[in-house]
């Protein structure tokens, strides 16, 4: 059974850093593209990065160089280091692995910025 869990949201002020993480089960981690994606009340889910299974990554133009996405193959987990979180910020954040054949989401993990 596949399993994508996501950790590490939470409230956090303006102006603060949170580091998000997805714990991959069930699929050959290493040979899959990961992503992060969020999706905010009322809005399209939207990428934020992604990383390809060769190391390789990509970023939103929102992103402005204050997100980075980082890979450990040897424990099949996905980071995102979020910094500047600003009002913009605010969703949920959902894990993506795309393999070969198949397509994974986490169920996702909620990012409150406030003060």
């Amino acid at each position: 059974q596949v399993q994508l869990v996501e950790s590490g949201g939470g409230l956090v002020q303006p102006g603060g850093s949170l580091r998000l993480s997805c714990a991959a089960s069930g699929i050959s981690f290493r040979l899959y593209n990961m992503a992060w994606y969020r999706q905010a009340p009322g809005k399209q889910r939207e990428l934020v990065a992604r990383i390809f299974s060769g190391g390789a990554w990509h970023y939103a133009d929102f992103v402005k160089g204050r997100f980075i996405i980082s890979r450990d193959n040897a424990n099949n987990t996905v980071y995102l280091q979020m910094d500047s979180l600003g009002p913009d910020d605010p969703a949920v954040y959902f894990c993506h692995a795309r393999g070969a054949n198949h397509v994974y989401w986490g169920r996702g993990t909620q990012v409150t910025v406030s003060s």
